[in-house]
């Protein structure tokens, strides 16, 4: 965190700060417009705490992200009582502002959290839901064919996924979680390859999409029998409805963990609090527009991390990969 682990400051420090923000017209105005409310905000306040920022990655998904992020810190600068700056970059950057306490908070995926508990000592507290999730918070990793496909839809992963035995296979890359990881790792534990690694020796062909997009293309244009992709991603944008239905799940992975927000450990307990709290807002009626507009995402839950990101590390050790 970009101020550093002060603890909080006395009463008596705090109206000294408050006296001095009053004693200049701009922090006249902020000392009206957020009015210390008790002591807790008072010593808030007194901590010195300039700006949170806030790390948006990325996502296939969504469009005019700055703008949309740049949103949900006004709502949450009006919530906290400090300004608040949304920074967009990708997953690995968010990761690294968390790490060089260049950032407090961050949207990310379950691997990168894990990256950033190893990292900064970060911990997700917030995961994200979404309409077309099969678990509330958790969704479905699946391998997809095309609807005419000769391979038989099933639960059983010995009998299922071994008809996939010398078809070419694409992946969406080799750091996506339910892209790579965990249809791997199922792979893995059906006894089919023995890490990583090995994925030659079981498949004809393995290529590797880029995103989710481009993976299940390669089935619909002939150039892979399988693809490996999140359930979500048989929707718009990632693809039409059209070419939905030229597809069929051939098997499904479930418990993938959704993203959700992590806050760097540097964040004093109470300011953490009042930033998880102001995120729950996001929830509410008139806020949620904000937050559908960043991911697609309808909620935001409180989670446990060590217990929602332990598929993934399950997963990620059957595989033989690090976080």
């Amino acid at each position: 965190m970009r101020v550093g682990k002060q603890g909080l400051l006395g009463l008596g420090a705090a109206c000294l700060a408050v006296t001095a923000m009053a004693s200049s017209p701009l922090g006249a105005i902020k000392a009206i417009a957020n009015p210390l409310a008790n002591v807790k905000e008072q010593t808030l306040l007194a901590q010195n705490q300039k700006t949170l920022t806030v790390v948006f990655p990325s996502r296939s998904d969504s469009t005019d992200l700055q703008n949309k992020a740049n949103a949900v810190a006004a709502f949450l600068s009006k919530e906290l009582g400090i300004p608040v700056k949304a920074q967009v970059g990708d997953d690995t950057a968010a990761v690294e502002a968390l790490r060089a306490n260049r950032a407090d908070v961050a949207f990310l995926s379950s691997r990168p959290a894990l990256k950033a508990e190893s990292l900064a000592q970060a911990k997700l507290y917030l995961a994200e839901v979404r309409a077309n999730y099969s678990g509330k918070y958790t969704y479905n990793s699946i391998f997809v064919v095309s609807k005419n496909s000769p391979l038989k839809t099933g639960t059983d992963p010995k009998t299922t996924l071994g008809q996939l035995k010398g078809k070419k296979m694409a992946f969406t890359s080799p750091t996506s979680g339910s892209g790579f990881i965990f249809p791997v790792s199922q792979l893995v534990q059906a006894g089919f390859v023995p890490n990583k690694d090995r994925l030659d020796g079981f498949f004809g062909q393995v290529s590797y999409g880029g995103n989710y997009s481009k993976a299940l293309q390669a089935v619909l244009r002939g150039q892979a029998e399988v693809a490996a992709v999140s359930e979500y991603a048989l929707f718009p944008p990632y693809i039409t409805a059209q070419e939905k239905n030229q597809l069929r799940v051939l098997y499904k992975i479930p418990n993938v963990p959704a993203h959700g927000v992590a806050i760097d450990d540097d964040v004093p307990a109470p300011l953490r609090g009042k930033i998880i709290n102001a995120m729950l807002k996001l929830n509410q009626p008139q806020n949620n527009q904000l937050l559908r507009g960043l991911y697609n995402s309808t909620e935001l839950v409180k989670i446990d991390h060590n217990t929602h990101l332990a598929p993934v590390r399950n997963a990620l050790k059957v595989v033989g990969m690090e976080p």
